[in-house]
């Protein structure tokens, strides 16, 4: 449910009402409380209007429902009237930056227009054209005027681009010989093979990382943007469909490279510039997919609530009171942490490239083990594969993997962490400044996302300065007693992540700077504790910004970011304290009213639509 208010841009923006408010009622925004900048309300006006031409999920009837989608996926069959709505729709617009005519101004509000189309499927999503995002993003970073402008119109128009390289983009693995070009006199002799492609065959522009340098090293790579159709024949064979357990109505297939000839315009950027610009621009493909991914797991929160409540009206079976309410939380927390780095990628473009690789290291973990146990709470009903009202957790266990949210990804978002361990315990730690408010105010204007500007490793941890100055301003809530604890709680959790913080600084002092303690397993474990300290810090900075603006009450409540605390503290094996009373039960009405008014379960709280 949601009442709207005129931004200063004149465009009606959602905001949602507090837990308990009745069906039809709309809850009134508090004098002064600031409004949305013109960029976000037209971003989500256009996730409102995205959302309702995808029409009612739960809708037999529906060809963009979920029981077609589900069909699709069992048939292997990527689902053809969809994707051809979002061509109607321009969806390929939101992949290209406003300065080249497209709609793309900052990868927070992107995520907030492509939620509608992740909660039905991830696969549509991915193989629609978020892929062609990953591709270009090097295009935007480093091509010429003349790259930029065909792509652009590439995608205006409704085409798709391949990102061609060892693993998924988001895994990172591009230093594996996968493809060589031969420098010569006009351009580059490429050779090489990869199976597993998206889109391989239905793109007219492939992004190809190939070793141009013999040697190994950070310069031996560059990026290479083709256009199939300028390829001689018996240069280029496309290689056979390969099935995929997981997103199954992706076309997954492959290209094998046999001395295609390759001009020199063809080259992004400067030559050995292909490590740099995957370091840079993948930062975005690492907060955006989790993101996403948050989303795709709200659809499977609202199912679960469905299967333990006798109707929206009724009330929710207790016995599943905590695995709900925790998983609520956990979605809060994810949204969280992956916003705040959507949004610092904007803001602080030279200082998010940890934070990125955090974000892809934390959410997918905590979404596995939300989604174990959602299945509990849907018991016979996970069983359900084709149901458009339970089927979306067994396709969303199998999809996670396969885009990206698995075991590769996370160790490549380690090789990234690892190294920076003892220069933020050294440099930033205790001594960074805080980041500037608006990094975690909703609505707040913020520069818009320039991939040019991304930054690597620049030794600055900008949240554990949110973390340590907002324990300090809850400190004096810690003597806190009596019905209003849930403050000292919250001030009790923030001294505790900042102890945690203390600790991990003098474990990390003592890394030795070598090779191999890159991969001692004493130093990875570091890094676990690190991410899941940046996730606190992240909810922490949220429900700062959320309780001064007083937008959102359930938001404002201190009850959401204790529970969140309190069980990123437990996976970390730290003590916490007990949860007051009454923390739970706010949490569940909230849950229940959101899921009664059909609305989405992350920070935003939009109606969905039904």
């Amino acid at each position: 449910m949601a009442t709207t208010t005129e931004t200063t841009a004149g465009t009606a923006a959602a905001v949602p009402g507090p837990a308990g408010t009745a069906p039809g009622r709309v809850a009134a925004v508090p004098a002064g409380a600031p409004a949305v900048a013109p960029e976000e309300a037209a971003a989500l006006a256009r996730a409102a209007r995205l959302d309702a031409l995808l029409g009612d999920p739960l809708d037999p009837a529906n060809p963009h429902g979920l029981a077609e989608l589900l069909a699709a996926d069992t048939r292997g069959e990527p689902p053809a009237a969809t994707e051809q709505l979002l061509t109607d729709a321009r969806l390929g617009a939101e992949f290209v930056p406003a300065e080249f005519g497209g709609r793309l101004t900052r990868a927070d509000l992107l995520a907030k227009v492509l939620r509608p189309v992740f909660r039905r499927d991830v696969a549509l999503g991915f193989g629609y054209g978020i892929t062609s995002l990953f591709g270009t993003a090097a295009v935007w970073a480093a091509g010429t005027e003349r790259q930029r402008a065909d792509t652009a119109g590439l995608l205006l128009r409704g085409g798709r681009a391949s990102i061609v390289h060892h693993e998924v983009a988001h895994a990172n693995a591009i230093l594996r010989d996968e493809f060589t070009a031969t420098p010569g006199r006009s351009g580059y002799t490429l050779s090489g093979r990869k199976d597993v492609i998206m889109n391989a065959s239905r793109s007219a522009a492939w992004v190809v990382w190939a070793r141009t340098a013999p040697e190994r090293g950070p310069r031996s790579h560059s990026v290479l943007l083709l256009d199939p159709a300028d390829l001689p024949a018996g240069t280029v064979t496309r290689l056979p469909r390969v099935p995929t357990p997981g997103m199954r109505g992706g076309l997954f297939s492959g290209l094998e490279f046999t001395g295609a000839p390759v001009p020199s315009s063809a080259l992004v950027g400067r030559p050995g510039e292909g490590v740099a610009l995957a370091l840079r621009t993948f930062q975005v493909n690492r907060c955006l997919i989790p993101a996403l991914a948050v989303a795709a797991a709200d659809t499977v929160l609202h199912s679960a609530v469905r299967a333990v409540t006798p109707g929206r009206g009724g009330r929710t079976v207790r016995r599943w009171y905590k695995p709900l309410t925790g998983v609520f939380a956990d979605l809060l927390a994810c949204d969280s942490m992956a916003t705040t780095a959507l949004r610092a990628l904007s803001l602080l473009p030279e200082r998010s490239h940890v934070l990125a690789a955090a974000v892809k290291y934390v959410v997918p973990d905590l979404l596995r083990e939300d989604l174990e146990a959602l299945a509990s709470v849907l018991g016979s009903h996970g069983y359900e594969h084709r149901s458009p009202q339970y089927g979306s957790l067994d396709k969303l266990v199998r999809d996670l993997p396969v885009a990206g949210l698995g075991h590769t990804g996370t160790a490549a978002c380690q090789a990234v962490i690892v190294p920076q361990l003892r220069s933020l315990a050294e440099r930033s730690w205790f001594s960074a400044e805080e980041p500037p408010p608006a990094l975690f105010r909703a609505g707040a204007p913020l520069p818009v996302l320039d991939y040019r500007l991304l930054g690597i490793a620049s030794g600055d941890d900008f949240l554990s300065a949110t973390l340590a100055g907002t324990a300090e301003r809850l400190a004096p809530h810690r003597a806190d007693g009596g019905p209003a604890s849930d403050l000292a709680a919250l001030a009790e959790l923030a001294e505790t992540f900042v102890n945690e913080l203390r600790g991990l600084r003098a474990r990390c002092l003592r890394i030795r700077e070598t090779r191999e303690s890159l991969t001692d397993p004493a130093v990875v474990t570091l890094s676990d504790r690190y991410a899941l300290v940046l996730a606190a810090a992240s909810v922490l900075g949220v429900w700062e910004s959320r309780s001064q603006d007083g937008r959102d009450p359930f938001l404002a409540d201190p009850a959401w970011a204790v529970l969140a605390l309190t069980r990123i503290g437990r996976r970390m094996g730290i003590p916490v304290p007990e949860l007051p009373d009454g923390v739970l039960d706010r949490m569940l009405a909230e849950l229940s009213a959101r899921y009664r008014d059909s609305r989405s379960c992350d920070l935003d709280g939009l109606p969905l639509a039904r």
